[in-house]
């Protein structure tokens, strides 16, 4: 329901965002309301739309003073439901949009929450550096919302999460107060680190409008494999056998079902099968190194080894720009390909490395006795415990009736998560979605605790007042 904000408070907001800095028109606002797979849509009085931060500030001011709640939106790319506003203010970042700095002795690139991970990737690449975040959505996903759900991505095994490669912020508080946190020290034990907070928030604890990211040499070789084998626990022995042998040349070791392939093969244009025959699983692998050819010649001893024990059934070595980028749209075109299968129940979850293979098994067999004939398709990063273990509908079954089974179905798996000791949302945060499953895994202690924190940074729930505790 849209709730109803005072024509004073529009008109003060119109006033301080100015011409083109507001919008009420259907037109305008429809894009902004509907989730890219079209689960959720949402309703707002009024879209703001600040060109800096200064503005932000006055927005949240305005709004913290009235007590109108306000969704922040990045680039709408969010899979839980967090960006899309019911009844809210909607704030978004778009024309927040400046690379302000580029700097190369201290390895740091501060870019304003409206810029699109893909600008990003391009300063970093000018300057002969990497931004070491991929995600299938970087033309779309923009610097706040990757920083507000602490994104991961396909590099977390060699660089760890947005956590990890995030030196400094600027957030306006949920009072409206600035916050010029734009540090870019690798060490500071002064206290609470107030930017940890505000990574993985979910725009709860104020809004994001500027990031010091962390910039790494670009490597001098990289080799990308696809590798065909028989289980999820070959995968396992081939994963611990690469981050072994390989000197921590590792960037990315993803897992990826037949189904998932054959999906992309079906629905995503111009992909083709690089190998001749079908298997069971895949993994999408890439080594870089600093040392010229040293990444091509680890992944040669690595396949190698592999198809000589038994644990790699064929593979397909890229032998160009062109080739890897084919190899990877397999694996990233994992969503996108499952869209005109029909209804699915999607899960982001994260168990131990260890427990990867053990836990498919035991959802698999669990989904397959509470939903017979749903197609599973599991897919993710192997090398870090996350994947997304995703229950479509039967072959021509009734979207509607799989969809109205999802709740109880995802209850199954996450309990099956929990007793792996897991996480029921592993990079694509809690959003609207998650919040109140949650809290069936947490620790009351712990809920308390987050619960304490965000009432003290916003008395009046403002912020996202529908996502987390």
């Amino acid at each position: 329901m849209t709730i109803s904000v005072p024509a004073d408070v529009l008109s003060r907001l119109k006033a301080v965002l100015g011409e083109g800095g507001w919008s009420q028109e259907p037109a305008v606002l429809a894009p902004k309301l509907l989730e890219w797979r079209d689960r959720w849509s949402g309703q707002t009085p009024f879209l703001a739309l600040p060109k800096s931060t200064a503005e932000v500030a006055a927005v949240v001011g305005v709004c913290f003073e009235s007590g109108i709640p306000i969704t922040p939106q990045g680039g709408n790319t969010g899979l839980v439901g967090g960006q899309i506003p019911q009844g809210e203010i909607l704030l978004s970042t778009d024309r927040l949009r400046a690379v302000r700095e580029v700097d190369t002795f201290d390895d740091v690139l501060v870019a304003e929450a409206g810029v699109k991970l893909a600008a990003v990737h391009e300063a970093a690449a000018a300057v002969r550096r990497r931004f070491p975040l991929g995600l299938a959505s970087e033309g779309s996903a923009s610097v706040g919302g990757f920083v507000s759900t602490n994104a991961g991505g396909t590099q977390v095994l060699r660089y760890g999460m947005t956590r990890a490669l995030v030196l400094g912020l600027e957030a306006v508080m949920p009072n409206g107060e600035v916050w010029n946190g734009l540090k870019r020290l690798r060490k500071d034990n002064t206290g609470y680190d107030l930017k940890q907070l505000l990574i993985g928030a979910e725009g709860t604890l104020g809004v994001v409008t500027a990031a010091a990211l962390k910039l790494y040499p670009v490597m001098a070789s990289r080799a990308v494999a696809l590798i065909g084998l028989a289980s999820p626990e070959a995968a396992l022995a081939l994963l611990v056998r690469a981050r072994d042998e390989t000197g921590g040349a590792v960037e990315a070791f993803e897992l990826i079902g037949r189904l998932g392939i054959g999906f992309a093969l079906r629905n995503i244009p111009g992909t083709r099968d690089p190998l001749a025959s079908p298997h069971d699983w895949y993994v999408l692998a890439e080594f870089s190194s600093g040392e010229p050819g040293a990444a091509e010649a680890a992944m040669e001893r690595f396949l190698a080894a592999g198809l000589d024990d038994g644990l790699v059934s064929d593979a397909a070595l890229a032998q160009t720009d062109t080739q890897a980028r084919a190899l990877w749209a397999l694996r990233e075109g994992q969503s996108a390909a499952q869209k005109p299968e029909g209804a699915v129940w999607k899960h982001d979850i994260a168990v131990p490395i260890s427990q990867v293979a053990a836990f498919l098994s035991e959802a698999t067999a669990a989904m397959q006795a509470f939903a017979p004939g749903c197609r599973i398709s599991a897919f993710g990063h192997m090398g870090d415990g996350n994947i997304h273990y995703d229950v479509l509908r039967p072959d021509g079954g009734s979207d509607a009736a799989h969809a109205a089974r999802r709740d109880a179905g995802s209850r199954i798996v996450h309990d099956i998560v929990a007793r792996f000791g897991g996480s029921i949302s592993a990079e694509h945060g809690l959003g609207s979605m998650k919040t109140e499953e949650a809290r069936r895994y947490k620790q009351p202690v712990e809920v308390e605790a987050q619960a304490a924190i965000r009432r003290a940074l916003d008395p009046k729930r403002i912020m996202n007042p529908r996502v987390l505790f």
